[in-house]
């Protein structure tokens, strides 16, 4: 298994916002985060890329407990990358430099190497052409496909997706989604929180259900949408149904 988390707990003062989950994934698979607003999907991928200091129990990466007090988060974030719903890209640089500052000034890799996997990558998304646009020059979807380019560029082992359509007009939301879904097919351990039901249930190896910072059901796809076992997972699929 390539991340293991055991009885994690995040509390904000004294509210708990993630109690006791319990969650393996496996190299090469895809987990999809599922749930409503403001029950801990985002706070947990947090957790996981050490953003967000836990309260209890541990979270695990190859073998190794990233929740002691020696643990260096900028090595880890390296193998485990994390794409936000804002993009985050810097407004004073090129594409192209957005892509490389963090290989060369992190990573300390050579130029070369980094730039010929840049414009591979940005040839997959289909933004080669763009690489020396500045971010205000680039629609939504754009941007987000650039925000992945820069963290598949760190190489990373795992990718943690939060919510990456939220912002985008509904035009914009396929062209993201297809890169992604790109990326399962190549065996990238992913998870994944979204509200698009139909992307779920077409990318993910496994659902998995949180409502009020409690993991209520992990299930296959077609299992989850076309018999939840929760009572909660039933009420929050039917919201989806007209």
């Amino acid at each position: 298994m390539l991340l293991e988390i055991q009885g994690l707990r995040k509390d904000y003062g004294t509210t708990t916002v993630l109690n006791d989950i319990n969650l393996t994934i496996h190299k090469g698979e895809v987990v999809v985060i599922l749930g409503p607003s403001g029950c801990g999907k985002s706070t947990l991928l947090r957790c996981l890329n050490g953003l967000e200091a836990i309260q209890g129990g541990e979270i695990r990466f190859a073998g190794k407990n990233l929740t002691g007090k020696n643990v260096h988060w900028q090595e880890y974030r390296q193998k485990i990358g994390m794409v936000f719903q804002n993009y985050d890209l810097f407004p004073h640089m090129s594409v192209i430099e957005n892509i490389l500052l963090g290989p060369l000034q992190v990573q300390k890799r050579p130029k070369k190497e980094v730039l010929e996997q840049a414009q591979q990558l940005l040839e997959r998304v289909g933004l080669l052409n763009r690489k020396d646009a500045y971010p205000r020059e680039l629609s939504g979807g754009q941007k987000q496909r650039i925000a992945i380019v820069r963290a598949l560029c760190m190489n990373p082992e795992i990718m943690l997706f939060d919510e990456v359509t939220a912002a985008l007009d509904p035009e914009m939301v396929r062209e993201v989604l297809d890169v992604i879904l790109g990326l399962a097919k190549q065996g990238m351990t992913m998870v994944i929180v979204t509200h698009e039901m139909g992307f779920a249930q077409a990318v993910a190896d496994r659902i998995v259900f949180i409502d009020a910072g409690n993991i209520c059901e992990i299930a296959k796809p077609a299992e989850f949408f076309s018999k939840p076992k929760s009572e909660r997972a039933q009420q929050f699929l039917n919201i989806f149904q007209f």
